[in-house]
């Protein structure tokens, strides 16, 4: 561990430049294979799962934390003043950490759900927060791996990463290209598909809480919900019954009572 201070000048703050900028960062951390990780959390979560920072950002603040967290650990710590950091992300870093780190390799579909009982699909979610909460919601309730689709936000992007308190560095995922083949293979695996839906013609999660299979749980945006052609491809439509009003849920809050009711905790 090294400990240097920096000022606005250092060219190793270029990775943690306007940070707030979606498309832009979007595009850079994909082009670069880097993300950014957010919080003194989310870096000791990081760590416990193998991710190696090329570097930690900090303010004076948070330094002493920092370096008592990575003390035995071959990281260099980047010390700045709270307007250098403001000026250089485009924000004010209340949590007054950051760490840049390599996007972990890409995985296949088949090792991820190899001897798999539940699975997430996430088909669209662009809210960052809804992708970070979904993975929350995954790790918490016994989900042994996500996948999303070509158009979901990216997991990786540094308030998804936030939102998730580093979930989504702890559980198993990867973007799908065939999205409708994907499902159609895991059907075909024996798993039980099932399309969360408003509808009220679906069917209530309390009618398939028992069945003793694997299970992929598909989830859509807030607003238009899944695609057609992909609840026509699950084996079952199901919705969460709710009071009269009220149209349907928060993305995040729907994706937590479905895999509470489908996952193992479902079983006492």
């Amino acid at each position: 561990m090294t400990v240097t201070r920096i000022t606005a000048d250092d060219p190793r703050l270029v990775g943690y430049r306007n940070l707030t900028d979606v498309p832009l960062r979007s595009e850079l951390e994909v082009t670069t294979q880097r993300f950014i990780l957010e919080g003194l959390l989310v870096l000791e979560r990081a760590l416990d799962a193998g991710v190696v920072p090329l570097h930690v950002l900090t303010s004076e603040r948070m330094a002493g934390r920092v370096e008592s967290l990575i003390s035995d650990r071959d990281i260099e710590i980047l010390v700045a003043a709270d307007d250098v950091l403001q000026s250089t992300t485009g924000y004010h870093v209340h949590r007054g950490v950051l760490a840049e780190a390599h996007r972990p390799p890409s995985r296949q579909v088949q090792d991820l759900v190899a001897g798999a009982q539940i699975v997430l699909m996430l088909e669209a979610l662009r809210d960052h927060a809804n992708v970070g909460a979904a993975f929350r919601n995954a790790a918490a309730l016994g989900v042994d791996a996500v996948l999303v689709s070509p158009d979901c936000a990216d997991p990786l992007y540094r308030r998804a990463v936030k939102t998730s308190m580093g979930a989504v560095l702890q559980v198993p995922w990867t973007r799908v290209d065939d999205w409708l083949g994907t499902i159609a293979e895991l059907r075909a695996a024996n798993f039980e598909v099932l399309a969360l839906t408003p509808d009220t013609a679906a069917r209530s999660l309390a009618s398939v809480a028992a069945v003793q299979r694997p299970r992929a749980l598909l989830v859509g945006t807030e607003g238009a919900g899944l695609q057609a052609a992909t609840m026509q491809a699950a084996d079952a439509l199901v919705r969460i019954p709710m009071t009269p009003g009220p149209d349907s849920l928060n993305a995040a809050a729907a994706t937590a009572i479905a895999l509470y009711a489908i996952g193992p905790s479902s079983a006492g």
